[in-house]
């Protein structure tokens, strides 16, 4: 009896080219995705992964090459030809409807006829199995907006399912997640792959590509650099195979010597919207010359403090000072005066508070300083000047493509990146608080991103460092508070902590006793 001839690949991409304007995005790309796999996709900022991507799911059209699916040649015009034949895509910023349930969110555009009711019993019933089957474990009935982002990232998970994607990309998948989150997230993958299907994971985190995947592609510049089976390669081969160059994954840092006092909180306390306690009677100091670091789970107080110290949203109690300046409920300040007291931000959420999408980049690498004399004329804005500016970030920033004209949102989120921290380091704050700096951010960007951070603690700024990256403030910070439920629960000098009394303090395990850490 002949052998059987082995399964074709779930996915084949041949020759695959594509160039916006003067952007070469892919460059002859070919890749073979191993059915019932994971498949890691890595590379910088703006190497073309993202693209791929998005031509493989429908979203763009290649300007030449060719896709395979399971050994058959595929035209994918759009999204739908791509769920069609059983490819699905989980995206870096969820596609979800707020306001609608799970249930609600996972049948739309697939509602099963014109009785919504019975499709809606259908539904539940299905989407119950898969909850069941997979892992994944979210109540149809919640709203979505009432969900955290990873049970929301689940949801995702699930709309593909329902709709019988076989094949299932996740790009950047943990860019949003906390680290348990992201765990939670791979037993996922596992359990999707030992059901049959095959999973594509675009990510910048090379321990998440070391983790969970069985091979993995190398993307820079818009090409293939490298294939190798994850088993065997580590994560300073594909660091250096993804810049070009040797990559230092350790820090190196001198010891902090800090001088006065620059930023004091005291007695800060704020309520949300619904009159929930976000903040509880926060206080503490960063001097010049330290990076204080906020560790906690996301959800725990940290955006709120940060966007109460930028003047972003006002305190309901204590006081803020910045060098002897003082900040009350009585007497707020606004963003503009918050920085004209030296005090820069570098926001969590770069699309929120960041940056104009619509902006092209000459235009957010100036905003929140667009009054200043340098920039801004008696009538009309120097824009000569505004572009120079933009020119000298983008070259010492490595801000690509080095196109001060081209729309922030045609940039890789990680050059988004880079363009408001090159905003905000240039005018040399005395006070620069910074939120989940490297989120979505690529290795190489990471260790240019932190070499600055120091640069600047070096020089004499006060930083105080916001990250869910337990890893990044463990290597950046040098003194370590941590919030929970809006309090700080603990302070520990860097050098007296660890991952596991971290977490711990993090679960508030050690509320009550975290004196027993503090510096």
């Amino acid at each position: 009896m002949p052998a059987a001839e082995p399964a074709p690949p779930a996915i084949e991409l041949r020759h695959i080219d594509k160039r916006f304007g003067t952007v070469h995005a892919n460059r002859d790309v070919s890749m073979t995705i191993a059915r019932g796999s994971i498949t890691g996709i890595v590379g910088e900022n703006g190497a073309g992964k993202s693209t791929l991507m998005s031509i493989l799911y429908g979203f763009y059209d290649a300007d030449s090459g060719d896709i395979l699916v399971n050994g058959e040649p595929a035209a994918i015009r759009n999204p739908h030809d791509a769920l069609h034949l059983g490819i699905g895509m989980v995206h870096q910023h969820f596609v979800l409807i707020d306001p609608f349930t799970v249930l609600e969110n996972v049948m739309l555009g697939a509602e099963g006829g014109a009785l919504l009711r019975r499709g809606k019993g259908k539904a539940r019933a299905e989407l119950e199995r898969l909850e069941t089957e997979y892992g994944l474990g979210v109540n149809p009935d919640a709203v979505i907006g009432n969900l955290p982002v990873g049970a929301q990232q689940r949801v995702e998970i699930l709309k593909a399912l329902y709709r019988g994607a076989a094949i299932l990309i996740l790009d950047e998948p943990t860019g949003v997640l906390t680290p348990q989150e992201a765990e939670q997230l791979f037993r996922i993958l596992q359990t999707i792959k030992a059901r049959g299907a095959t999973v594509i994971l675009i990510t910048h985190k090379l321990r998440e590509i070391m983790a969970a995947t069985d091979e993995v592609y190398v993307m820079r510049a818009g090409t293939v650099v490298a294939h190798r089976r994850t088993e065997e390669t580590d994560e300073g081969e594909l660091a250096e195979l993804m810049i070009g160059r040797k990559v230092r994954l350790e820090l190196d840092k001198a010891p902090a010597a800090p001088g006065a006092e620059r930023l004091l909180v005291e007695d800060v306390t704020l309520h949300d919207a619904r009159g929930v306690t976000v903040l509880d009677h926060v206080g503490f100091g960063v001097r010049a010359g330290e990076i204080v670091g906020v560790a906690g789970v996301s959800g725990n107080g940290q955006t709120e403090l940060l966007e109460v110290l930028a003047g972003i949203r006002v305190a309901e109690t204590g006081r803020i000072s910045v060098d002897r300046t003082a900040i009350t409920p009585a007497r707020p300040m606004d963003p503009a005066q918050m920085r004209e007291l030296g005090v820069a931000h570098i926001p969590e959420d770069r699309h929120r508070l960041g940056l104009v999408v619509s902006f092209e980049a000459t235009e957010s690498a100036l905003l929140g300083y667009q009054r200043d004399g340098a920039y801004a004329g008696p009538v009309l804005q120097r824009h000569q000047a505004i572009n120079r500016h933009c020119a000298a970030l983008m070259e010492e920033f490595d801000v690509r493509p080095r196109q001060p004209f081209l729309r922030s949102a045609n940039f890789s989120g990680g050059n988004q990146q880079k363009l408001i921290v090159a905003r905000e380091l240039a005018r040399d704050p005395t006070v620069l608080l910074v939120g989940q700096p490297t989120r979505g951010v690529d290795i190489g960007a990471i260790e240019f991103i932190h070499r600055q951070l120091i640069e600047h603690r070096d020089a004499g700024a006060a930083i105080l460092l916001v990250s869910v990256e337990l890893d990044e403030i463990m290597a950046l910070a040098d003194r370590i508070l941590v919030m929970c439920d809006g309090r700080i629960v603990g302070e520990v000098a860097r050098h007296d902590a660890d991952e596991r009394m971290l977490g711990l303090m993090m679960a508030n395990a050690r509320a009550g006793n975290g004196a027993a850490a503090s510096t």
